[in-house]
């Protein structure tokens, strides 16, 4: 791993959303790097994130922010389904997620199935604001390898399974399947719920709308939700799936209430009225996903929008 290395003055780290839209964030420095076998890990250090980490290019989470993707990630389908005592996670090396799950008081066990071991030690080592030291919790188990053979082949049942992925291009269509999403419903226990990130309803509709179909033709209930992400530069959407919990059949008082018996606490985010805010749907999103909309099936290729050209995925100077 590398020392820490002094981005010049003006230096900005670049991402590309699509062809049309992208943004920058300043950066001091480069704090870390490293080459997976799979992918490019970047530790970079901002002013306004405070340590945030890339892959390939594309921000994935950040010391500061981290917040307004994992709490309604996580909490809003939990709180839903009550008490939840095991959960999976697939993907979500930086140990986010698990640290929100680990919040609830009757969760016993957490696997959390990552393919990528540098994701994970340079997170542990450089992203503790992060993950809060859930990678040492022992009721958290850390599994490294392909999560949808682990899905396929294991026999456990979970109350919630997290898939918390990199974007649904190249071979990680394979986990927006609507193979992969009947898969997932097999090893939910009886009113188990399924969340996930869905893409930005601004940038990639359409990508929004065929994985809600895709999750439509395997469950009973799929309510989509929008949260706007500071890091990703734009509003985003996630989605909670299952046979029989919804979301939307708790009222503001009864979320605060179930917060308060469970006690979670340092949630800066998740409360009874932003559980609402983030259910209600703009009509924008409404007329989306009410036009047919084919699933995402085996063999499907989606095409990235994003530019993948390196100037774009570099630190580099651009004038101020």
């Amino acid at each position: 791993m590398s020392a820490p290395a002094p981005a010049a003055k003006g230096s900005y780290a670049l991402e590309a959303l699509t062809d049309d839209f992208g943004f920058y964030v300043r950066a001091d420095a480069l704090l870390a790097e490293r080459r997976s076998p799979m992918q490019h890990i970047e530790i970079l250090d901002t002013p306004l994130f405070g340590r945030a980490m890339r892959i390939d290019g594309c921000f994935m989470t950040s010391e500061r922010d981290e917040f307004f993707y994992h709490e309604p990630m996580i909490h809003l389908p939990a709180v839903s389904f009550g008490r939840p005592r095991s959960a999976l996670i697939i993907g979500g090396g930086d140990g986010g997620a698990a640290e929100e799950l680990l919040k609830h008081p009757d969760m016993q066990r957490v696997v959390l199935a990552e393919l990528d071991a540098d994701v994970v030690e340079m997170a542990r080592e450089w992203l503790p604001a992060v993950h809060r030291g859930a990678f040492d919790d022992p009721r958290l188990e850390l599994l490294l390898g392909d999560g949808r053979a682990f899905v396929e082949q294991c026999e456990e049942r979970f109350d919630q399974i997290v898939l918390d992925l990199t974007d649904p291009f190249g071979p990680a269509v394979a986990l927006y399947t609507r193979e992969f999403y009947a898969a997932c419903r097999s090893k939910l226990t009886p009113g188990g719920v399924l969340s996930l990130h869905i893409q930005s309803p601004i940038h990639r509709p359409e990508t929004l709308a065929r994985i809600v179909a895709s999750l439509r033709s395997v469950f009973g209930v799929v309510r989509p939700y929008l949260q706007y992400v500071p890091l990703y530069g734009t509003l985003w959407a996630m989605a909670v799936a299952s046979d029989s919990t919804d979301p939307l059949a708790l009222d503001a008082a009864a979320v605060d209430a179930r917060i308060a018996e469970l006690g979670l606490r340092d949630l800066q985010l998740y409360n009874g009225a932003t559980h609402q805010a983030l259910l209600a749907q703009p009509n924008f999103l409404r007329e989306l996903l009410a036009q047919p909309a084919q699933a995402i099936v085996e063999g499907d290729a989606l095409d990235d929008p994003s530019l993948q050209a390196d100037s774009m995925q570099a630190l580099r100077v651009m004038p101020v």
